[in-house]
This record gives C-alpha cells, structure tokens and sequence, in this order.
C-alpha cells in the first residue's frame, strides 16, 4: 500500500473527522484510501458511497483535478502524494 494521500474533508463531514478539513489516508487506488479512511473515522464511507459500494450521486470525488466519474471511478490511482477532494454537489436551480 503506497504512503499518504490528503483527502480534503467537506464541512458536512467534519463531524466524522473531529472538524479536520484535511485528513492522510493510504491505498493505492481510491477504494483503498476511502476505506482507510473508514478505519480511522468510522461511518465517513457510507457518506461517500451508496448501498452498492459506488460513489453517491450528489458527491463527487477529485484525484487532484480530475473527477474520478471520468477516470477509473473507485479504481483510479490515488499516487503517494495526491490530493483527494470529496465535494458534496450544490443541488439549486
């Protein structure tokens, strides 16, 4: 399993991160990282992924620039050293 990755926290999920805006997690692709991510902050996987284990409809998930819904989704490589963003998106019209 690689290093460290930064995951950004959004604010309505600081609760499961104890306020933490950036956390460090490891895994070599983002199903790893999300469940390290789990293992340290209990019940934060289940606001980022739905029953059947993909990522929820109104979160999307960057590996530095890039949303994953374009690359590899849960598969895509998360590189010692990235930056993960978890963004809730802004439902409105």
């Amino acid at each position: 399993m690689s290093d460290a990755v930064k995951v950004r926290i959004p604010t309505i999920l600081r609760t499961y991160t104890g306020g933490e805006s950036e956390v460090a997690a490891s895994g070599d692709t983002l199903a790893q990282v999300i469940d390290d991510l789990d293992s340290s902050y209990p019940g934060i996987k289940g606001r980022i992924l739905d029953d059947q284990g993909a990522i929820r409809r109104f979160v999307n998930v960057y590996v530095g620039n890039d949303d994953v819904r374009f690359l590899d989704a849960l598969q895509t490589p998360t590189p010692e050293g990235a930056q993960i963003s978890v963004i809730p998106a802004v439902a409105g019209g």
